[in-house]
């Protein structure tokens, strides 16, 4: 996974991956929960499958986007990880300096 970061850093990417999360959704479908062009909302959609968080199916002229689980839930304890290394990291610091050893 390249950045998942970019990914989720936009509420709208959080609420289609939110939708998707539930059901398999038409483009439509996703287009319409929105206030935004359908173009934006492509592009939106491209972003978050370039990070493969969406799997599409094709069926004629009509593309379904739901969530790819296994990689989501990679990309979540990989976040967990990064999270945790950097809070442990400032604990120690912030003990160290406690405790005097500068």
């Amino acid at each position: 996974m390249s950045d998942l970061y970019r990914a989720i850093s936009d509420p709208i990417r959080r609420k289609i991956l939110n939708m998707v999360a539930h059901q398999e959704l038409a483009q439509l479908e996703i287009v319409k929960a929105f206030h935004i062009s359908q173009p934006a909302i492509k592009k939106h959609l491209t972003i978050l499958m370039d990070e493969e968080l969406l799997l599409v199916r094709k069926e004629g002229k009509y593309c379904y986007y739901r969530l790819n689980t296994p990689i989501f839930q990679r990309g979540y304890e990989d976040l967990q990880d990064e999270l945790g290394a950097i809070l442990e990291n400032k604990l120690s610091r912030l003990k160290q300096y406690l405790e005097g050893d500068n």
